[in-house]
């Protein structure tokens, strides 16, 4: 894998600030692997990309506090290193993991981020307070980038990502403290019995300000195919900048036009996302998708070994989608995986995997 190469912006919300991307010929298409929650992984030939990447489990009975009930925690936890180590090994082993992202920094999205950082030495990019929970397990900062929106990184050969800041779920009237955009301004210090941290979205697990986003777009030998990658969403303000600390970081719909501009696209091939039909309504006629893959609608709790808890279902989000003739990609079980080429998604057989981690075809 050759080394990221990221774009320098004059303003973080404006791409056509940093130098036009080559047009180098990339990989024929990417396989998708969605592994629970917002866990996908991409396979762009021998580019290995996860995102998130939660496989531990903290239980509901750990939290307490604030509008939400996930403010504080009773006791510290650790990432469960033997769970993403036999993941890990089911998928390939450490070569096949050369970059990570985090989409935002909650327990359920960046807890385990730091553990495959140790295990792959692929490199983070995300938040702040990502980069700033990944340094607590002394993971280097010159492994872990931070991106606040705008940035064009070459992730491979004719592969190019832009990070669109983006907003999280929830509602400042509601649930503050979990959906407000709040980073951390320091390292969380490790307990010192358990090694671990405080994963209470009001403790050492804010959300980084927000949300990031990820708008990719590969320059294949057939021809071009793109998708866009978002963890979280909240319809309510989606259409209102994001500010932190008193700097505005823009509209994350605002975001997603100028991200969707830059890479020369009036739609992607695949939206992988999450946020119901309200949300739908507000980034279809943005995005435009051809086909849409559901992420994080399986809850939080259940053991990932357990699998997928019940069968997808959200009757509303799928007549939005229908009437927009967009293609709902049906999520079966963890470690499902499709490809995706100029020409669309269709599934791919994953057995080997599934059988390594105990989960029926």
């Amino acid at each position: 894998m050759k080394p990221l190469s990221v774009g320098t912006l004059a303003l973080p919300l404006i791409f056509a600030a940093a130098a036009a991307p080559t047009r180098e010929t990339g990989p024929a298409f990417v396989d998708i692997t969605w592994m629970s929650i917002s866990n996908i992984y991409y396979e762009l030939g021998s580019t290995g990309v996860l995102t998130d990447g939660y496989i531990s489990r903290v239980p509901q009975s750990a939290f307490f506090g604030g509008r939400s009930g996930l403010a504080h925690t009773h006791t510290p936890f650790a990432s469960d290193t033997a769970a993403v180590r036999r993941v890990l090994n089911a998928i390939g082993g450490p070569d096949r993991v050369n970059l990570l992202l985090t989409g935002h920094s909650h327990f359920d999205h960046s807890l385990d981020t730091p553990t495959w950082a140790t295990f792959t030495g692929a490199r983070t990019i995300g938040s702040a307070t990502s980069c700033l929970q990944a340094g607590a397990f002394g993971v280097p900062t010159s492994r872990c980038t931070v991106v606040v929106g705008g940035e064009r990184i070459t992730v491979a050969d004719g592969v190019t990502m832009r990070v669109v800041r983006w907003n999280h779920s929830g509602d400042p009237m509601v649930n503050p403290e979990q959906h407000d955009p709040v980073e951390l301004s320091r390292v969380p210090q490790r307990d010192p019995v358990t090694g671990g941290l405080r994963v209470g979205v009001a403790e050492d697990f804010p959300n980084g300000g927000g949300s990031r986003a990820f708008l990719f777009t590969v320059d294949g030998p057939d021809g071009r195919f793109s998708w866009f990658f978002q963890n979280s969403a909240s319809a309510v303000d989606l259409a209102q900048p994001i500010i932190v600390d008193g700097k505005n970081y823009g509209a994350p719909l605002d975001n997603l036009r100028a991200a969707m501009q830059d890479a020369g696209l009036d739609s992607v091939n695949l939206w992988i996302g999450t946020g119901r039909q309200a949300v739908a309504r507000l980034v279809l006629p943005v995005l435009k998708p051809r086909a849409y893959l559901p992420v994080h609608w399986d809850g939080l709790y259940s053991p990932f070994s357990a699998g997928v808890p019940a069968p997808y279902s959200d009757a509303a989000l799928e007549s939005v989608l229908d009437s927009a003739g967009v293609e709902l990609i049906r999520p079966v079980q963890y470690m499902d995986k499709w490809r995706l080429d100029y020409t669309g998604v269709r599934p791919l057989p994953n057995d080997a995997v599934k059988r390594a981690l105990g989960f029926a075809h």
